[in-house]
Formats: structure tokens, sequence, C-alpha cells
């Protein structure tokens, strides 16, 4: 569960960090264009690790089910 919540806290400051880039002079965006990729990157690793933990291994999955 903190996976997800990690996940949706990095997708914030990403976004934050995306629309800062926009706002800010040329000469002063390098950082939250970084910031922008981390937290991004970071984002997709806690979402498929928040998924994968979802996902039922004991059980077998039937189609009739």
């Amino acid at each position: 569960m903190i996976n997800g919540l990690i996940s949706i806290v990095c997708l914030a400051v990403a976004a934050f960090c995306f629309y800062t880039y926009g706002r800010t002079p040329p000469d002063a965006n390098t950082i939250y264009l970084i910031g922008t990729i981390v937290f991004g990157l970071l984002m997709v690793v806690f979402g498929v690790m928040f998924l994968s933990g979802r996902v039922n291994k004991t059980e077998d999955i039937h189609i009739t089910e």
C-alpha cells in the first residue's frame, strides 16, 4: 500500500516540476527538467511495485472463475 502512496506523491512532484519547468527562464530550468525525469521514473518504479504486489501468486487463476 505504501508503494501506491509513494507513486502518487512522485506523480504530484513530477507534475509540479514539469509545470515549473515551463514557467521559468531558460537559463534556470535545468534542475526542474532533471526533477521531472527523476520523479517520473520513480513514479513508474513504485507504481510497478504496487501493482505487482497486488497479484495473487498462491492461487491458480481459472478461466471459469
